[in-house]
């Protein structure tokens, strides 16, 4: 989302608290953001903290009475890329619906030129209200986008729906609104991830701490360009959000390389991200193994490589994107593995402790492809270091 200007307009209601974390997950994104805030919604989030996190003037009346300046709400109609409401309440829901226009939020919503997505907040009986169902309707016939409220706890102390969406869910929203291309149209992208589990016996494994997170950012950045994405992954805890997007799970190395072999001939190309343990134990115990005095000696046989078999059984249409995770020497090792395993790239990251490697929100990479270029990149969120591998991806495919 680097660049994207995305213009956030905030109502007044306790799920407004929410709105800094979103800003939050905005701005990791590279986003520009600026805000609009209801004289109301003061009362549940502070324009300072809004203002803090933005790196932007928050506008809230049409006059700013300090220095006597005009908020103009046609140029940030025109600002946007995308305008979000949320909290969208139910007061201004209403107001939508129905063209009033007695505050800034209000008049930049009809005079904007992008899209408008809204996320509704309510208590459940609101929410559920005919009225409300009737104007959420009429906007859905003006063309607005509606994230639906989700059901939980609400600040009543009833439960049921009228959640706010989290902020995760609000974000992957608009990326999907303004981040959506049709570079990769057509194709189908295999991505593994996550790690392997080699049982031992029913209840302990080999494994390693992948949480598959850098792969299932891949799969929705080639899923907002357009492809149909095979995602195949080792046990995580993360789901996918993208409807372009089919997950099989798995757990071993063996069971991700019979996926792999039965589906490799129907993809235009696969991005292999999956942390497969090297070993697995060479016989599994049926029952539990019991602790006992002394030693325990497990004998280890070797994995199969499932990059390799794919490179070996590479279509000249296809492309194939590898990684390597190297504590020394990385380029050198990196550089290597490429050629060993007829990549058309590799990714190559090295661990740094809080910063990059397994469970880590960042990542640090460098690609080189088998043209020998290699291209250098910071310290960046994950979801961006994905838009990096896709757009190279991209690039080399054409």
């Amino acid at each position: 989302m680097h660049n994207k200007r995305i213009l956030l307009g905030i109502t007044g209601g306790i799920a407004a608290y929410k709105i800094a974390f979103l800003i939050r997950l905005l701005k990791n994104e590279g986003a520009e953001v600026k805000c609009i805030m209801t004289p109301a919604s003061c009362d549940f989030i502070s324009p300072l903290v809004v203002a803090t996190l933005s790196g932007n003037p928050v506008g809230i009346e049409f006059w700013n009475k300090a220095d006597g300046t005009w908020n103009n709400h046609v140029e940030y109609g025109l600002w946007a890329d995308v305008f979000v409401i949320a909290p969208a309440t139910a007061n201004t829901l209403a107001k939508m619906a129905t063209g009033a226009c007695d505050n800034l939020l209000l008049a930049t919503y009809l005079s904007n030129k992008s899209k408008t997505i809204i996320a509704p907040a309510m208590d459940l009986d609101m929410y559920a209200h005919p009225t409300t169902s009737r104007n959420l309707e009429q906007l859905q016939k003006d063309g607005v986008k509606i994230i639906p409220a989700e059901s939980g706890f609400l600040a009543s102390g009833l439960e049921g729906q009228g959640r706010m969406a989290e902020p995760e869910t609000i974000l992957n929203c608009i990326k999907a609104e303004v981040c959506t291309t049709n570079e990769l149209e057509g194709k189908h992208i295999l991505v593994t991830a996550g790690p392997t589990y080699e049982a031992i016996d029913p209840v302990r494994f080999i494994g390693n701490h992948s949480t598959g997170k850098m792969g299932y950012e891949i799969a929705e950045a080639l899923a907002l360009k357009g492809a149909m994405v095979h995602l195949v992954s080792g046990p995580s805890t993360l789901s996918v959000k993208h409807p372009a997007i089919t997950k099989t799970a798995v757990t071993s190395a063996q069971e991700m390389l019979a996926f792999v072999q039965e589906n490799w001939n129907k993809m235009d190309g696969g991005i292999f991200s999956a942390a497969v343990a090297d070993y697995r134990p060479k016989t599994v115990a049926q029952e539990k193994i019991k602790k006992k005095e002394g030693e325990l000696t497990l004998e280890l046989v070797k994995n199969p490589d499932i990059l390799l078999w794919a490179g070996e059984h590479k279509e000249k249409h296809q492309l194939l994107v590898g990684f390597a995770l190297e504590t020394t020497n990385s380029v050198a090792y990196g550089t290597e593995k490429l050629n060993k395993k007829n990549l058309d790239f590799i990714v190559i990251n090295e661990p740094v402790e809080g910063k990059t490697g397994f469970g880590a929100p960042t990542n640090q990479v460098i690609l080189l492809d088998n043209h020998n270029n290699l291209t250098k990149f910071e310290l960046k969120s994950k979801s961006q270091v994905a838009d990096d591998i896709v757009n190279y991806y991209i690039k080399l495919l054409k």
